[in-house]
């Protein structure tokens, strides 16, 4: 008897497993293996460094033809404006030059035109009869935040600046998993980081200044983050579409997203012409006598 007891109870406990859902038992399930990339570019961070600086030297002039949406956040209120999208004209000129006219969409009048020497800025709003004008450097905010957005951004989204001298840097490398447009399988994306650091003078800390992320498929960047002084993202740049223009590789979609303002500017580059003379009347905005003229600082 003690034989068939013993039986018993090992039938009863096997059965007990069974219905617990074997949970002493493994398990084993099949997940999304991420593709990766069939070539992978590998570079010391002296190289990295040294790649983006001839990019930036090779630069002296870029005139760009785009197109442009804003849209305006409003997380407290929940409210999102999005503008319709209008062309414009970018011309840039190093170390500081920037002139950037919009015009109304299908009537192709002036929307705006805005110019910046890198000390002070000028932009005159035709509809308004109105110039705004003050120091790329933001004394004070105002509460509109298209009145917050200075040149300075705008010129740095364009161009990727290369390293100052002074400063300091560091590369690492990580993978990324995104999900393909097609949603059926997932993406490897092996990338540089190289984040840049400027001391403060009189002081041991080396804040952050900016992040430049690079795609290891093509040495590219293809986001930039720019920080404060505070070590808040003050502007996020995405670069996407990689294409040829007239000999350059240049994006065909940059993304720019303050997300201190709440503004985002989308702009879809149609063209892009490096190196050609653009003169300094080129960067000089004029208006009528009777226009009104309101300093920001």
């Amino acid at each position: 008897m003690s034989a068939i007891r013993c039986a018993c109870s090992s039938i009863l406990f096997a059965a007990s497993v069974v219905l617990a859902g074997c949970s002493l038992l493994p398990s084993t399930r099949k997940l999304p293996v991420p593709k990766a990339p069939a070539t992978v570019q590998t570079v010391n961070p002296e190289q990295l460094v040294e790649q983006l600086n001839q990019r930036w030297n090779a630069l002296e002039t870029l005139n760009a033809k785009v197109t442009i949406q804003a849209s305006e956040q409003k997380p407290e209120q929940g409210l999102e404006t999005t503008e319709p999208t209008f062309p414009a004209v970018i011309l840039l000129r190093k170390p500081e030059m920037l002139r950037v006219y919009g015009r109304v969409p299908v009537l192709g009048t002036p929307m705006f035109d805005m110019a910046s020497d890198g000390q002070r800025f000028t932009i005159y709003i035709p509809s308004r009869k109105q110039a705004l004008t003050g120091s790329n450097a933001l004394a004070r905010k105002s509460p509109n935040a298209l009145e917050n957005l200075r040149p300075g951004f705008f010129f740095d989204a364009m161009v990727v600046r290369g390293l100052p001298p002074g400063d300091f840097y560091s590369v690492t490398s990580k993978s990324e998993t995104i999900e393909d447009p097609s949603k059926k399988h997932l993406l490897l994306k092996p990338e540089y980081v190289l984040s840049i650091f400027h001391q403060k003078q009189g002081s041991h800390e080396e804040p952050t200044s900016r992040e430049v992320i690079f795609d290891r498929t093509s040495l590219l960047p293809y986001e930039q983050d720019v920080y404060a002084s505070d070590g808040q993202v003050e502007t996020q740049v995405l670069y996407s579409g990689y294409r040829d223009f007239d000999g350059i590789q240049y994006p065909s979609t940059i993304t720019i997203k303050r997300p201190i303002d709440g503004t985002e500017l989308l702009l879809t580059v149609l063209s892009v012409n490096q190196n050609q003379t653009l003169k300094d009347d080129q960067f000089v905005v004029t208006y009528p006598a009777d226009t009104q003229v309101k300093d920001l600082n």
